[in-house]
């Protein structure tokens, strides 16, 4: 690839549409993706309840894949909005692309269909692999199972859903009788791993590192560290020998009862929990643009030793309009001598949408002294100082503002006589909009 060509596609725009934009999936992609400069996300998915409007500036309905209308939606919201790529992040949505690649408008990040349809059997990615790396050995017969327990999940599934470690042939008859579509396999009782991986279709493997899944919750890694084992290495490149992968993908071990690794899974995307690499330096997903591109690519990665930890967080879309706000110093902006971050982000937020921001305190001290010692003294638009006996209700004008302040008294004042929003700081979370 000639330099001129090279700095042409880097320096392009990609308008990429990630389907669904709800799943953990869908949020990490746009966690990895939403500050990329050359690259503008949108997100399709199910008119329901979901948080990709949460998150993603531009967010389109479409009807479930079941429905003969999802292609030609998919399609006028790929020419709309000239959509240069669509990143599937479920399981489903993967094969279903795949099998109408032809028919959508737009490149599709994924591997040959071949490849998706084995990786969303489970029986048949171990008929597959079965001579490539260790497989759970698969119980054909429930009637003359010897040994317990065994583990029964579905053939076609994701996380947790429909799976049991059962214990003794009784109860796996009552499972086998209401469990459609379900194995039977020895159950593995040892540690779980995923290896994340990233592989070009001309240089071959070019990133793989495992991690361990130290709490998981529905299927869900929600505590991961990294792990280094030369097998890990060893597996990827004999899955990828066999198999048609590239971009991003991973497979899951876990450790049978004499701690041999065994295949859990393979599948031809990114994991939610892929961020603990991605923080490293190894944006999977951008990288499978750049491989879907042909960019010639190099991955540099930060010898950290670093563990994620996953938990729920809140996000809003609220009705509140507002061009001023005012603040508090003391307990608000400034709380036990450190800034508070989450107004901090507020404000900056404010500065990219043109709200004014007023700062109205009764400080004590020399307020161009500690502006200056926080590094806050060009931040606001008016500073508004007054004494410990005055009432800051006494200032505020403006009918499209919001007040933002401790004291639970002048929050009363502000919000009784002139009917605008008022805040203090654990109310704040509200405000701060992550959408793009």
């Amino acid at each position: 690839m000639s330099p001129d060509l090279f700095w042409r596609l880097m320096m392009k725009v990609y308008n990429v549409l990630v389907f669904p934009g709800g799943t953990e999936l869908g949020l990490e992609i746009h966690k990895a993706l939403c500050y990329c400069k050359n690259v503008n996300l949108f997100s399709a998915g199910l008119n329901i309840s979901n948080h990709a409007p949460f998150v993603f500036s531009n967010f389109f309905s479409i009807p479930i894949i079941d429905d003969p209308s999802w292609i030609n939606r998919l399609n006028e919201i790929i020419v709309e909005n000239e959509i240069d790529y669509v990143f599937p992040a479920y399981d489903n949505i993967i094969v279903a692309l795949a099998q109408n690649k032809e028919k959508v408008r737009a490149k599709i990040i994924i591997p040959p269909l071949e490849t998706c349809l084995i990786t969303r059997s489970k029986l048949e990615t171990y008929r597959f692999l079965e001579n490539v790396i260790p497989v759970p050995i698969i119980y054909n017969d429930k009637e003359n199972i010897k040994q317990f327990p065994v583990f029964v999940k579905p053939e076609k599934g994701q996380g947790s859903e429909g799976t049991h470690v059962v214990y003794n042939r009784d109860s796996l008859m009552q499972i086998m009788n209401t469990a459609e579509n379900s194995i039977i396999l020895e159950y593995l009782p040892g540690k779980e791993y995923t290896i994340d991986c990233f592989s070009d279709r001309s240089a071959g493997l070019l990133f793989c590192n495992g991690r361990e899944r130290i709490r998981t919750r529905s299927g869900i890694s929600m505590g991961s560290q990294l792990v280094q084992n030369d097998l890990f290495f060893t597996y990827a490149k004999a899955i990828l020998n066999k198999m048609t992968l590239y971009g991003a993908w991973f497979f899951q071990l876990k450790e049978d009862c004499n701690g041999i690794y065994k295949l859990l899974e393979v599948a031809p995307r990114i994991a939610g929990t892929s961020a603990l690499n991605r923080v490293l330096g190894i944006n999977f997903p951008l990288l499978s643009i750049y491989e879907q591109e042909r960019i010639p690519i190099e991955i540099m990665s930060n010898k950290v030793d670093v563990r994620i930890d996953r938990a729920l967080i809140n996000r809003f879309i609220h009705d509140i309009r507002y061009s001023v706000v005012y603040i508090d110093l003391d307990d608000t902006l400034i709380v036990r001598g450190k800034l508070n971050l989450v107004i901090m982000r507020f404000l900056y937020q404010c500065l990219n949408n043109h709200v004014r921001i007023i700062l109205i305190t009764k400080h004590s001290f020399n307020i161009d002294t500690t502006l200056r010692t926080y590094r806050l003294e060009n931040l606001f638009d008016n500073i508004i100082k007054i004494d410990m006996s005055d009432k800051k209700v006494n200032y505020i004008n403006e009918k499209d503002a919001i007040f933002i302040d401790d004291s639970f008294t002048e929050r009363k004042e502000v919000h009784e006589r002139h009917g605008i929003p008022t805040f203090d700081c654990s109310m704040l979370e509200m405000l701060n909009d992550e959408r793009m």
